[in-house]
Parts: C-alpha cells; structure tokens; sequence
C-alpha cells in the first residue's frame, strides 16, 4: 500500500515537470512522512538531509506540531548548509511547513498561493476553483485571480464540505483546482484528502523549476496578525451578534461577510476576520493590512466593547 501511494505522488509530481536537481532538508518528526517524503523527493531526483526520519509515536525530537520553534534544529541546519530549502512535516503528514535557505519559516499563506496559483494554472477547466478558508490571506486571492481562477471560502475546518459545495453547483466549465487552509493542502488532481507529502513533492518540483525567490516574489506579502481575546463560552454568541452591526459599522466602506464569522474586506486591499474560537474561551482576530498594528487595535476595541455589554 506505501509502496502504491509512493509510486503515485511520484507520477503526480513527475506530469508537472522536469526532474528536480537540488538539495533539499526534511524533517519529519518522527511520524508518517519517515516513511515517505525522503523516498519520493529522492525519487524525483532531489538529494534529501533527513532529520528525525525513523518513526517514534513518542515523538522524542520534537513535539509534533510543526513551528518555528519546534523546527530550531531544522532551521539551524538549513541556515549552515548548502540546501535549497527546508520541509517540515507533523507526525500524520497532514501539514507543512517551509524554510527558505537562511532557515526562516515562510508565511503559510504564501505557500499556499504558490501552490494554489500554479494548480490553477494547470488545471484544464475554464472555471477553477481554489477552497479556502475565512481565515486564509488576500493574497491567495490575488494569485489565483492572476491565474484566471477564483476562490470559494468554507468554515475552517471543512475543506471537503467546500470542495463538494463546489462540486455539487458546478456546471461543465467549473473544477476545483486546490483546496487548503493554512499548513494543510489537497490536490484534487491527485486524490481528495490532506495530504502534506504531495505537498512536499510538488513545492521540490516548483522549486527546482524557479527558484524559491522568484515563487515568492510575485505574492504580495502583506503584515499580518493573529490575536486571541478571553471569551467565555457562554458569551460568544451575544459578542458575536453585537459584532455583526458595531465592525460593519466601524469600517463603512467594507465589503462584509458573515457565514463564517465576520470577515470585512477593506478597500486598500486589507481585511479582518472576527471568529469564536471551536475548542477554546477565545474570540479570534485576524489582520492583513499595510497598517495592520491600526487595523488590530481598532477591531480589538470593538470586541471589548461588546464583551463590555
């Protein structure tokens, strides 16, 4: 079966180019991707530094999740040696993370245009569609519209909800190109699930073909913030309904979205996302913005107005 799924991502990756001939460093935290990712890039041609590359359910390197600081070793091998670039992996191989050649974690969002830009021009249909979420950056937005595409945002946490959605209102012209929230990537042209190792495949191919420069250089790379405001559970839906008229209010000339959250687009390009946490007392803020410290404070003192009521 590992073998199977090996020789596919490999054949995946092999229609979208030529052979890579670079180095590349991947640490897999002792999960899943041990089993695969050094395999595949190897066989694609890439020449691999494998860190923590045996399989350990304790996760004895590192704690699983890939971060900056839990890929320090990782960062630190990359920045004193000759690789192109750095893979991190989480231990079911569901999320990635990239370094570029002085060991600094690339923003998530900009992985994700890369790939969702290049899916899309790729993709055979004349309507391709990227799945997002709420939270994910304009400038996936900008890059898939370059391309001729479009994007579609589902709640967080649901891509293949979104990517069905699509599906079940699409005409003969309409094909979801890519899908994917922060870290965590599907490649419909490959198979329907998250998948981090195809990820990994394919960003080596890109890489090998350009450059990790010249991908980054087209994405514009705005400051962005994430904040967290204690909210007891039993208050967020009454924080969030007072929201819903106090932002749109606040920021008149934006475009506003409520399915998920609260969302206003803004005219120069910025946006905010106000959300509950799922899982923990929080309301989430999210900021995209060439002022985005402003943009932050002024959504901050909205939320506590309304957890002041």
């Amino acid at each position: 079966m590992l073998l199977a799924y090996r020789e596919a991502v490999v054949e995946y990756a092999n229609s979208l180019g030529d052979r890579p001939e670079l180095t590349v460093a991947v640490d897999c935290g002792n999960g899943m991707a041990s089993l695969v990712t050094p395999q595949v890039l190897t066989t694609l041609g890439a020449s691999v530094r494998s860190l923590n590359a045996n399989v350990d359910g304790h996760f004895t390197a590192r704690e699983s999740k890939p971060t900056p600081e839990s890929l320090a070793d990782l960062r630190r091998f990359v920045a004193n040696s000759d690789v192109a670039f750095g893979i991190g992996h989480d231990g079911d191989a569901d999320r990635i993370v990239i370094l570029d050649e002085a060991g600094e974690v690339v923003h998530e969002d900009t992985i994700l245009a890369i790939l969702a830009e290049r899916a899309v021009r790729e993709s055979t249909a004349i309507d391709p569609v990227v799945v997002t979420t709420p939270n994910a950056s304009g400038r996936i937005d900008q890059r898939v519209r370059e391309a001729g595409g479009r994007v579609e945002r589902v709640r967080l946490g649901a891509l293949h909800e979104g990517i069905a959605t699509v599906r079940n209102n699409a005409t003969d012209e309409t094909a979801v190109a890519f899908a994917a929230e922060p870290w965590k990537h599907i490649h419909p042209r490959f198979g329907g699930w998250i998948d981090a190792v195809a990820s990994a495949a394919v960003f080596t191919r890109l890489v090998a073909e350009s450059g990790l420069d010249a991908l980054r250089g087209p994405v514009q790379e705005r400051p962005y913030r994430k904040e967290s405001l204690d909210c007891p559970d039993d208050r967020k839906s009454a924080v969030m309904d007072s929201l819903k008229s106090s932002l749109p209010d606040t920021f008149p000339d934006a475009d506003v979205a409520t399915e998920y959250g609260i969302r206003l687009d803004i005219p120069d390009g910025g946006w905010t996302l106000v959300r509950p946490s799922g899982t923990e007392p929080y309301i989430r803020i999210y900021a995209e913005s060439e002022s985005v410290d402003n943009l932050v404070e002024t959504v901050t003192e909205c939320v506590d107005t309304a957890l002041d009521r």
